[in-house]
């Protein structure tokens, strides 16, 4: 391995040469307490910044190992130094002058979430930082002096503050260790009380505005109905109350702009841990909770939608639906079919972002059109099934049909972001009133086609270099190929959206061989993860410092997009 005078000395003797000189630093350097590795060198000043990483020995770091002995410690440990370095660097980012992205220096920007990322690899004890940094040019000619003093007069100092137990703030950490381990808690509760989901009394579920995470200034803080109420003993943090939505299916109803939605949005994010100081910290959701919703226009490649739609007028085949141009009606059936596919156990349906018709059909509809004319058997008629035959729960927002009080287990008013609950209310105002579509009792979920097995892309397989982009969390491209995310609404950070890409391009490659089904693939990319992180996806180690992991749910919607699916 060479040193770090080895380093001084050959970023000296290429300095004022031509940019692409700076590829002879690649290689690995010892500071002492760590080791500097250059991974890839940018081609010129304007490109891609270079990609570096640091790794510090277990004995050096000097973390506790109970900050790292469970998977869900690991990570916050992971997403906290991650946060740390990210501060620090942000300080010294284009202190270093010159052409393009000469002098930046950064690491993932983590938001409200604590997910699991490239940026960071806490293995036994030893820490492995990925980073990038834009090497210095005047021009196109390099300018070593410039970048001697990022790797060695900033670089050092960012790596002191932040990666040794030492030199942070340790009962920050040690909160955030505390955290982790009171969400866990609760996430486990929600399993043996046979909970939906939990939101702590005191929560702040509104945020600050559309396009901010934060928490809204004044925000209304929860408070759970006392019919609700169950209180939580945690591990560090004690007894905490707050409401326990049970399995079943929970109504959420009330005006307009009294909270429905804005709790809706925070049992969806409640998949993920959250910071400290989120406001949602403690409102936890069945990891598995995907939100569906109507998605006109998008591909469905074979899915059986037959238990919500059939003898389609044109005889079209709805066992194996596929189509480029989905109605609102077909997509919100094929979301959901996929999304039972996937193992998720709870739906969340806001009427808002719904297919009237998909959901529900009124009866004066039902009188005019026979059902032997309606091709659309409605969400309304087979979510009791869904629950009882497949164990998958639903919660619901509707502000304008109270339809759905003759299905509901639990209906709660948000008043003034307040929770009421009015499940009997609600029921004795619905036993008054006849509605034959609703009353018609309990319908046995349908057999359904399970199995999908896509075939290779072989034009994929034929090309030499793949590229790949994530715009946001709105879409991805791969070979000029894109795939649209916008409407997944719990995908939240576009290093989730970039990880996505490597993990299509990954299953295409690999995987889809006309013999796996979906629900396979699916799980052997989960297992894959789960045993060698994100980096597996990278054959030549050459791994991107800019990846976060998202869900399984988000895994397979993606490959379900993908135009060029092949069933």
């Amino acid at each position: 391995m060479n040193t770090a005078t080895e380093l001084r000395n050959k970023l000296r003797s290429i300095d004022h040469k031509g940019y692409p000189a700076y590829k002879d630093l690649k290689g690995q350097y010892h500071f002492g307490d760590y080791v500097l590795s250059i991974d890839h060198v940018q081609g010129d000043p304007f490109a891609s910044p270079s990609r570096l990483s640091v790794r510090v020995e277990k004995a050096k770091a000097g973390f506790p190992a109970e900050y790292y002995d469970t998977k869900a410690r690991r990570i916050t440990l992971q997403d906290h130094l991650t946060r740390l370095f990210g501060r620090q660097v942000a300080g010294g980012s284009f202190q270093a002058k010159g052409s393009g992205k000469s002098g930046l220096m950064s690491v993932s920007r983590c938001g409200q979430q604590v997910l699991e990322r490239t940026a960071m690899r806490v293995k036994d004890g030893d820490l492995l930082l990925r980073f990038e940094a834009g090497f210095p040019a005047n021009g196109r000619t390099i300018n070593a002096r410039e970048l001697e003093k990022m790797l060695f007069d900033i670089l050092p100092d960012c790596v002191r503050k932040s990666l040794y137990y030492g030199k942070i703030d340790q009962e920050k950490l040690r909160q955030a260790i505390c955290l982790c381990e009171d969400q866990q808690y609760i996430r486990q509760c929600l399993v043996e009380r046979k909970l939906c989901a939990f939101i702590a009394d005191g929560s702040i579920l509104p945020r600050e505005s559309g396009v901010s995470e934060r928490p809204m200034q004044n925000g209304v803080a929860f408070r759970s109905p006392e019919s609700l109420r169950i209180t939580l003993n945690l591990p560090n943090r004690g007894a905490v109350s707050g409401m326990g939505i049970p399995q079943g299916i929970t109504l959420f109803v009330g005006g307009g702009y009294h909270g429905k939605s804005t709790i809706l949005q925070a049992l969806q994010n409640g998949v993920y841990d959250h910071i400290a100081g989120d406001g949602r910290e403690l409102v936890i959701t069945d990891a598995s909770a995907f939100k569906l919703r109507a998605e006109d226009g998008r591909s469905v490649a074979g899915v059986d939608i037959s238990p919500f739609i059939k003898n389609l007028p044109n005889k079209k085949d709805t066992v194996h639906f596929s189509t480029e141009d989905a109605s609102g009606s077909t997509s919100q059936a094929a979301n959901l079919m996929e999304a039972l596919e996937s193992g998720s156990g709870l739906i969340l349906i806001d009427e808002d972002t719904s297919a009237t018709n998909f959901m529900v059909r009124d009866d004066l509809m039902a009188q005019v059109i026979t059902p032997g004319e309606e091709p659309i058997t409605p969400f309304i008629s087979r979510v009791r099934g869904m629950y009882e035959d497949l164990g998958v729960s639903s919660v619901i927002v509707a502000g304008s049909s109270g339809a759905f009080f003759h299905k509901a287990d639990t209906i709660i008013q948000m008043k003034e972001y307040v929770p009421i609950d009015i499940t009997q209310k609600a029921k004795a105002a619905a036993a008054a009133y006849e509605n034959r579509q609703a009353d018609k009792g309990a319908q046995e979920f349908p057999g359904f086609n399970r199995k999908r097995c896509p075939g290779p892309d072989m034009a994929l397989r034929r090309e030499d270099r793949i590229k790949m982009k994530a715009m946001g969390t709105s879409e991805i491209a791969i070979c000029k190929e894109n795939v649209e995310l916008r409407y997944l609404e719990q995908l939240k950070d576009q290093e989730q959206s970039m990880a996505l890409a490597y993990l299509l391009k990954y299953a295409e490659l690999k995987m889809m061989d006309g013999r796996k089904d979906l629900r396979q693939i699916g799980d052997l990319l989960e297992e894959q993860l789960d045993r060698s992180g994100l980096e597996s996806l990278f054959e030549r180690g050459d791994v991107s410092s800019q990846l976060a992991r998202p869900r399984k749910q988000e895994i397979m919607a993606c490959i379900n997009r993908y135009r060029k699916l092949k069933i």
